[in-house]
């Protein structure tokens, strides 16, 4: 095991987030005890997300997600189903502090003058590609904060995130291979797009 920073982590980058609508027939993750999927016309809400941690915080690597919409009680949460990082450190940091479940993988995540963005993640077998571009920008920052919730140590852990950040709409464009681990979102489109930039991050704690 790696040495990883201590809670709460203070980090910094860029995120690229697709939301997609997924019948509940196709849904693989298991949420933690105490919380229910969300369903909205016989479908689960998912977000899938490339993120950009860049030097300034605590730790600086790229990663790919996948979240869940839940319920815990009347509240909403989020619930990271699939993970993967390039880095040792924050795969052991995001395991052992808050039970995310990172894996290792090859992220390469670019970002051309005009902002369109070109991502992959593999392993030995390809995860995901997208492509984003940049739409409408939305004046001002944003204060956004919601809670994570995971397993630890066999029970429910929920950790804090917040974020300050600039947003722009986006298009995007997935690729999913039907025979990898988020077969599940093959040839689905996305409900909508979000680029975070210059995003403030403090999560845990």
């Amino acid at each position: 095991m790696s040495v990883h920073p201590p809670e709460p982590w203070e980090l910094r980058g860029r995120l690229h987030l697709s939301l997609f609508a997924v019948p509940r027939r196709r849904l693989s993750i298991a949420p933690p005890s105490g919380t229910k999927p969300v369903v909205i016309a016989g479908r689960h809400l998912i977000g899938a997300a490339w993120v950009v941690y860049e030097p300034g915080g605590v730790l600086a690597y790229r990663e790919l997600l996948v979240v869940l919409l839940v319920r815990e009680g009347p509240r909403l949460r989020a619930h990271i189903g699939d993970i993967w990082v390039d880095d040792a450190v924050a795969r052991d940091g995001g395991r052992a502090l808050w039970g995310i479940p990172k894996d290792m993988a090859r992220i390469d995540i670019r970002q051309d003058p005009h902002g369109r963005v070109n991502a992959r993640a593999e392993t030995t077998h390809r995860i995901a590609r997208a492509e984003f571009t940049p739409r409408l920008r939305i004046p001002g920052r944003w204060s956004l904060a919601g809670r994570i919730v995971q397993t630890l140590d066999g029970r429910p852990k929920t950790s804090r995130a917040r974020v300050r950040t600039a947003l722009r709409l986006a298009s995007a464009r997935w690729e999913f291979p039907v025979d990898g681990p988020l077969g599940r979102l093959s040839g689905r489109h996305p409900l909508m797009s979000l680029s975070l930039r210059n995003f403030r991050l403090r999560f845990g704690g």
